[in-house]
């Protein structure tokens, strides 16, 4: 299984700084309340207006400040600690709260680009550097949304795309465990009323443009709730047919016909993020748990199947580099 050496991990950054600050084209998440709220995406979003929508300049910044950590001696390193200074400062992120101060804004990029947001935060909260303080404002407003949302939230979203609240849970549960222990014992309530008794795990998936597994994403985040004997315990009633290789689609790489088209490329993220859920999986479950090694190799399977295509085109290029990054940590 490929790794994340200091190469590859200066491929990826230098692949996503040409990126953060490229404006168009781009899709905005947007309620016009009258024509003066018709602007570019630079002046409604100071900070995030590249990577063609809000939630992948976020986890492209994400991106880099965490390969930054990891390769500190990268020869981007310097031009991400430039870049960073020069944008996550607390005027650009007062932009970006009163934007949110905006009628109409309650389900802006709801869940994930608020996940998306408590993870950056997290990961600039461990740098010897100013932007963990420039961005809490703005992860303490998102994680004020996710107070609010869950516990109004009657069922469990199980998509494959954006509105998955088990990837969301997981991303503000990792947040919340270091900054917010209120919203940690929220979402392991929630958590666990959803999906505590599930079991026989049908896994009809993928769809047409997903890149989150439904299954894999909701096993990752019990992972994060159970000690080691009660989430196997949890996870063999949940997909209880894994030894015997079913249900197979969880084990084979998704098909990516067409790169160009958006939607379509979506596919190519599922195959990472599948690889990072069976690896964190088998992390929760321990060597000696039978489906470990399965889980290991389906997941070095669907890297292979992507990794190669992250910069084939804009549609996937915009952020396939943070999917890698998870699947390769």
């Amino acid at each position: 299984m490929t790794r994340l050496d200091k190469a590859t991990a200066t491929r990826f950054a230098t692949l996503t700084l040409s990126l953060i600050g490229q404006e168009y084209p781009h899709k905005l998440d947007h309620v016009l309340n009258g024509d003066e709220d018709a602007a570019p995406p630079r002046v409604l979003h100071p900070i995030f207006h590249g990577s063609f929508d809000w939630h992948s300049c976020v986890h492209g910044w994400w991106q880099l400040l965490t390969l930054l950590r990891l390769h500190p001696a990268s020869p981007i390193a310097a031009e991400i600690r430039a870049e960073a200074d020069r944008m996550l400062v607390p005027d650009k992120v007062a932009g970006e709260l009163a934007y949110l101060a905006r009628p109409g804004t309650a389900g802006f990029v709801r869940p994930y680009g608020w996940a998306w947001l408590l993870a950056l935060h997290g990961e600039a909260a461990r740098h010897d550097a100013p932007w963990g303080a420039a961005l809490e404002p703005l992860a303490r407003a998102f994680a004020a949304r996710f107070g609010d949302f869950l516990p109004k939230l009657t069922y469990p979203m199980r998509v494959g795309t954006h509105f998955n609240i088990a990837f969301a849970m997981v991303l503000a549960h990792d947040w919340a465990r270091e900054h917010d222990a209120d919203l940690t014992t929220l979402i392991a309530a929630r958590a666990r009323a959803w999906f505590g008794t599930d079991r026989g795990c049908q896994a009809w998936e993928p769809g047409g443009d997903e890149f989150l597994s439904p299954a894999l994403t909701e096993a990752l985040l019990m992972s994060r709730l159970f000690e080691r004997g009660a989430f196997a315990a949890w996870f063999d009633a949940f997909l209880p047919d894994l030894a015997n290789g079913q249900p197979e689609t969880l084990f084979v790489p998704a098909t990516v016909s067409d790169r160009s088209d958006g939607k379509i490329a979506h596919l190519d993220g599922l195959n990472l993020s599948r690889a990072w859920c069976w690896r964190g999986i088998a992390r929760a479950l321990g060597d000696d748990h039978p489906i470990s090694p399965r889980a290991e190799r389906a997941a070095a399977e669907h890297i292979a199947a992507s990794l190669p295509h992250i910069a084939d085109d804009y549609m996937g290029t915009h952020w396939l580099a943070t999917y890698a990054l998870l699947a390769l940590v």
